[in-house]
């Protein structure tokens, strides 16, 4: 589901030894259900396994925010997750240089840490992060289309209320089989994405 601008973002994060996993959700009309915007887990390099565990849950966190820099960077997000790498960043006074690095960069998102016993999403994310695959290539936000060099909306389009289009395109051929499309947003947004499909298939079945 497409995020509401007047709500926080929630987002759930898993991290085990050799891997993460995370659900972005936002709180439905009622406020009492999260519904799951987007999902995703992946394994940790062999560099990244030998992080101490705060040190795996930041780059964890950095790594989900680049996934997810689009909805981060225009909402107030909440952090459910065991311990909270925000706290522990803010108030060290003996912080690596790669630690550093992660700071600054969290610096530009409006991220809150709530502490929670018992969270429903816990239990999703924890499979998640269990089952992440070896191979999985993640969404590409670059777009390397060199020949789109402008996207634009109409004033009809841009009207509240109006829905939120999607703009899709695939290309199959002997090297593997790819994804690419543009998400537009009713306030005029466009998020482009590119993605490759680790499995054979037909036009039909890519789109």
């Amino acid at each position: 589901m497409p995020p509401n601008p007047d709500r926080p973002l929630i987002l759930y994060l898993a991290v085990f030894g050799n891997s993460m996993g995370y659900v972005l959700g936002q709180h439905d009309e009622s406020g009492r259900k999260v519904r799951a915007i987007y999902y995703l887990s992946k394994k940790l390099t062999e560099c990244e396994t030998r992080y101490s565990p705060i040190e795996k849950l930041c780059c964890s966190l950095i790594w989900t925010t680049r996934r997810l820099r689009q909805y981060m960077l225009y909402h107030t997000t909440w952090l459910m997750s065991k311990l909270d790498p925000l706290k522990y960043m803010m108030k060290s006074t003996a912080l690596n240089g790669r630690m550093t690095r992660w700071k600054i960069l969290f610096s530009k998102f409006d991220i809150v840490y709530v502490n929670q016993k018992a969270v429903k999403g816990s239990a999703i994310v924890d499979f998640l992060a269990s089952r992440a695959l070896e191979d999985y290539e993640p969404l590409n936000f670059d777009f390397p289309n060199e020949d789109l060099m402008y996207v634009a909306t109409t004033k009809e389009d841009t009207q509240k209320g109006h829905p939120w289009k999607l703009n899709f395109d695939e290309a199959l051929n002997t090297v593997g089989n790819e994804i690419g499309a543009v998400l537009a947003s009713p306030n005029g947004d466009h998020y482009p994405f590119t993605s490759k499909l680790d499995f054979n298939c037909m036009n039909n079945m890519a789109e």
